[in-house]
């Protein structure tokens, strides 16, 4: 086994980040999905929301928690990239498991440290979804089924999303700005079908090659852009719920679906080809944005 030297590790590791965790595509999402749940769920206590430095804690940990999922499905997905993706770092030596293992064990050090200064309540919180994550790998390995069955290992891993919300969210209850009560569940109901909306269009197509891991190989092409749509409907329907009593501001989320409708059109017209993934990227942003705007508006 050849061994790297430790000063170069940092730039293996930042050459990774730059190629399999694009910052300006999974940092800026992080740090977003951080500032529209927080914002939404102050904004729904009738309280003006402001940034601090306890937001700045949430964003870095949830950011940091998304490149630690991100490091082990590199290693969870390391068989099947050998075969079908040999251009992938891990399999090409230009990052070893063990400098992952050692970057991830130090993301988890720092999400506990920058928690355990908001409370020790919030430190355990930022540690449940990391936990969940690594029973991953295990499930996986025990069983074929989840290991094979896209749809299946979707609702397995899935929940890690929900977890990391949820810590947002709790950690907002700890620390005091926002307090419990049922507008959780529209509310994270509502990040989950953002994001369940790109999974889903970003392994939707009409055509696969070997070894592409689609949904649409699953439901069909139409059933996989009806699955991408989905997502979208549950996001406006949770959207109308926590914000249109308020102010017609409130709808501002639910014009981004327009997105997703304009690309479903392009693509069931086309017969051929990928889901759109532009329109995608968009609605996230999109959406993120309006619950931004609403956040800092409408107390």
């Amino acid at each position: 086994m050849s061994t790297v030297a430790l000063p170069l590790v940092p730039a293996r590791l930042g050459r990774f980040v730059l190629r399999r965790f694009r910052p300006q595509v999974y940092a800026a999402y992080g740090v977003l999905w951080v500032l529209a749940l927080e914002g939404s769920a102050v904004a729904l206590q009738g309280t003006a929301w402001r940034p601090t430095g306890a937001t700045a804690v949430r964003a870095v940990s949830v950011v940091l928690t998304l490149l630690f999922l991100r490091m082990l499905d590199e290693q969870k997905d390391l068989a099947h990239d050998r075969v079908h993706h040999p251009d992938r770092p891990l399999v090409t030596g230009a990052i070893s498991a063990a400098e992952l293992r050692g970057a991830m064990a130090g993301a988890v050090v720092v999400v506990v440290a920058l928690n355990a200064l908001l409370s020790p309540v919030a430190a355990l919180l930022a540690l449940v979804p990391l936990g969940y994550a690594l029973l991953l790998p295990v499930v996986e390995r025990l069983s074929a089924p989840v290991r094979e069955g896209q749809l299946l290992n979707l609702a397995v891993t899935y929940p890690v999303q929900v977890l990391v919300g949820a810590y947002v969210y709790l950690s907002l209850t700890v620390s005091g700005p926002v307090t419990a009560d049922w507008r959780a569940l529209p509310l994270l109901g509502l990040c989950a079908g953002v994001f369940l909306h790109f999974e889903f269009a970003r392994k939707t197509a009409w055509e696969s090659v070997p070894g592409d891991r689609l949904y649409s190989s699953a439901l069909g092409p139409v059933g996989g852009a009806a699955a991408v749509l989905a997502p979208v409907a549950v996001a406006v329907l949770c959207d109308v719920v926590l914000f249109w009593p308020a102010t017609v501001l409130g709808l501002l989320p639910c014009l981004a679906a327009l997105l997703p409708v304009a690309a479903a059109r392009r693509f069931l017209t086309a017969r051929r080809g990928t889901w759109p993934l532009p329109p995608a990227m968009g609605y996230i942003v999109v959406t993120y944005l309006a619950l931004l705007l609403q956040a800092v508006v409408l107390p």
